[in-house]
């Protein structure tokens, strides 16, 4: 038997000055990063969702827009 935890998608998120990596819930995402570079970096914007996902993301949204010419495919396929 799963749990919800189990089923739910975890968010890859990266923080290069801490030389740390963790997945976290999709919902608790911005809480989470917000919270850490709030913490440990003054606020600065440090650590941050995992920029190859996030780069998939966005080819994906912007491919569903229709935002990339006919026929031409998103970069990540």
């Amino acid at each position: 038997m799963s749990t919800d935890d189990e089923e739910e998608p975890r968010v890859p998120i990266v923080c290069p000055a801490c030389e740390t990596r963790s997945r976290v819930p999709i919902e608790e995402v911005a809480d989470t990063v917000e919270r850490h570079n709030e913490r440990l970096h003054d606020g600065e914007d440090v650590a941050e969702v995992d920029p190859a996902i996030a780069e998939h993301i966005a080819d994906l949204v912007a491919d569903d827009m229709g935002l990339f010419d006919d026929g031409e495919e998103s970069p990540n396929e």
